[in-house]
């Protein structure tokens, strides 16, 4: 049971932010604010999203791409985050699992995530 304080302050966080219907084996590109010093900048992130966790403003989802020399890197990014400007589904992959934790293990080709087929 929740406080309905909390609930309402949480309800109109999520009403704020646009993000767009997604889940586990889609391709997505978050732009994330990053500040150096005195100077922000836009960067994007873009990778295989293998897990979403968590409810209301609580909720995070952790991103997994490759990066050089063929090493994972895997960032948890919290949704309702304000250092999240937006976020872009590139394309929707055919998975049957809700968490990919077993991408960890393959590379290259067995890594790979057929993209889903909308009739």
């Amino acid at each position: 049971m929740r406080n309905k304080y909390i609930e309402n302050f949480e309800k109109a966080q999520v009403a704020e932010k646009n993000i767009p219907d997604f889940r586990a084996g889609d391709t997505v590109r978050l732009a994330v604010t990053i500040t150096e010093g005195d100077k922000t900048r836009v960067q994007n992130y873009e990778g295989v999203c293998i897990a979403k966790r968590g409810q209301g403003t609580g909720q995070t989802i952790t991103v997994r791409k490759i990066g050089a020399n063929s090493i994972g890197i895997e960032r948890i990014f919290p949704l309702y985050s304000d250092s999240i400007s937006e976020i872009v589904v590139v394309r929707r992959g055919r998975v049957r699992r809700a968490k990919l934790f077993y991408l960890r293990d393959l590379a290259g080709k067995k890594a790979r995530i057929k993209e889903l087929r909308r009739k």
